[in-house]
């Protein structure tokens, strides 16, 4: 990437793309809301290549090259991601009351969770849980 103000644009037009709010940026990348708002913004031109890198990586995105995965390509795992971890909770609670599921609906469930989150709200989507 070129300028910092190139790298600012870069970042918010993803975000954006992914229907991310500051927020949720700042808490994925573990970067204070108000070091990224001022990133993005392109007021900072001098921040620390940590932030850079921790902004980019929960944007999925790298800074040396292009971008790893389209935006949907992103949404799509990290709903999938994420549905496994809500079907694996239910399914644990589930095996200790003896009333386990098999894989294949497993998998269905994890597919409808899936499918649920890419369409629901962006919050739910981008929240840890």
């Amino acid at each position: 990437m070129g300028s910092s103000n190139d790298l600012a644009r870069a970042f918010r037009l993803r975000r954006q793309v992914l229907k991310m709010s500051l927020s949720e940026l700042a808490a994925r990348s573990g970067v204070s809301h108000a070091t990224v708002q001022r990133i993005l913004s392109g007021v900072e031109t001098t921040s620390r290549f940590d932030n850079l890198m921790a902004i980019a990586n929960a944007l999925g995105m790298e800074l040396v090259a292009s971008e790893r995965c389209s935006p949907q390509e992103f949404r799509e795992q990290q709903a999938e991601a994420k549905a496994r971890k809500l079907v694996g909770m239910v399914q644990a609670t589930s095996a200790l009351e003896s009333q386990a599921v098999g894989e294949a609906t497993l998998q269905s469930m994890v597919q409808q969770t899936t499918h649920e989150l890419l369409a629901g709200s962006n919050r739910r989507l981008w929240s840890d849980l």
